[in-house]
């Protein structure tokens, strides 16, 4: 076996010298390196903004949708939207792992996994597209993918449906960054607080605010938002369109009595809602943008213009125990469970 690098840069093909996340093109040659996993594919999670904007484009036509799919992948050898910039995340087994890994990995031929690195630097090969689920934005494929000597993964709990832990494990970055940021006494507001990672992180928020604090679920429409309720995962549930920063603010002034929140979650996956997070925040108060649709030079020229002196934090996938964190909810929660099950299992 070929020796190769543990970040992947052994595989880009176009620029030389790029790691394989930013690269435009990787090589998806299915022969491993000597550090590399062999990964027979199942299911493809794909990121909220990539696979509405994907589903746009298709005009929501399976058949268009699995066009565009084939051809991201065809042209970058990895699924990588090429408007979006976001990938997502796929279930499947180990088929095969490189020499150098020996003794180094806990996984075995035969393991069922979950990637937790994004489709966006994952060589990926895809034979056909067996099943389209438009609706919780997973793809059963027959194909092969890479793991990187890098890269994190999780091995498939037994006691949750495989479908179900593919989906909460897409966004296992946003309840474990949740749970790091949210204090005892803090007013949290979770925009897009009643869809799949918005869910998780109210109720995170709550359990770390605690009955001092209060979770404030920004929903887009009272459907979402009476099944938010039944979980109870929030203090107060609001619906607003996340578009519109001023009539948002007014009415986070009126809930908080215009003191604002202390950390304002961002789980949207539309744009324009980096000034409705920023205006909704106390000024000194901190801003967590895990949505992929966020513009970080909106965000940034905003809160300046504003004059708001918010701290900004890049919504980063992965934070140490994610996958745990985010699992147990599923343990612990029978609510959400049940919700989630219906929703995307």
């Amino acid at each position: 076996m070929k020796k190769g690098c543990p970040y992947g840069t052994h595989r880009v093909i176009e620029p030389v010298g790029a790691l394989p996340q930013p690269a435009r093109k990787i090589d998806n040659n299915m022969e491993i390196f000597d550090n590399e996993i062999l990964i027979d594919v199942q299911t493809l999670n794909i990121d909220s903004a990539s696979f509405t904007q994907i589903k746009e484009q298709a005009g929501g036509d399976i058949e268009k949708i699995k066009e565009i799919m084939l051809s991201i992948v065809a042209d970058r050898g990895k699924h990588q939207n090429p408007v979006t910039g976001s990938g997502g995340m796929l279930i499947g087994t180990v088929e095969k792992i490189g020499a150098a890994l020996e003794g180094k990995t806990d996984l075995k031929v035969g393991d069922k996994l979950a990637t937790l690195v994004s489709l966006s630097l994952t060589p990926l090969r895809i034979d056909d597209i067996l099943e389209v689920r438009k609706n919780i934005d997973q793809v059963d494929i027959k194909g092969k993918a890479v793991l990187f000597e890098s890269g994190i993964y999780a091995v498939l709990p037994s006691d949750l449906p495989e479908n179900l832990a593919l989906s909460v494990l897409d966004v296992a970055g946003a309840p474990a960054q949740t749970a790091k940021l949210v204090k005892p006494g803090d007013t949290v507001l979770v925009i897009g607080g009643a869809g799949k990672s918005g869910m998780l992180c109210c109720y995170e928020a709550k359990r770390r605010a605690g009955v001092t604090g209060k979770v404030i679920c920004l929903g887009s429409s009272e459907k979402s938002l009476n099944r938010a309720r039944k979980a109870n995962i929030a203090d107060v549930y609001i619906s607003a369109d996340a578009t519109k920063p001023v009539e948002v603010m007014e009415k986070i002034a009126e809930i908080t009595n215009g003191e604002m929140t202390d950390i304002t979650i961002n789980c949207v996956n539309v744009p324009d809602t980096e000034m409705t997070s920023i205006l909704a925040t106390k000024k000194d108060g901190l801003i967590y943008f895990f949505s992929m649709a966020t513009s970080f030079t909106k965000a940034a020229l905003g809160a300046e213009g504003v004059g708001s002196d918010v701290t900004m934090i890049v919504g980063n996938g992965y934070t140490k125990g994610h996958a745990q964190i985010t699992l147990q909810i599923m343990r612990e929660s029978k609510e959400l469970r049940e919700i989630y099950e219906e929703l995307y299992a």
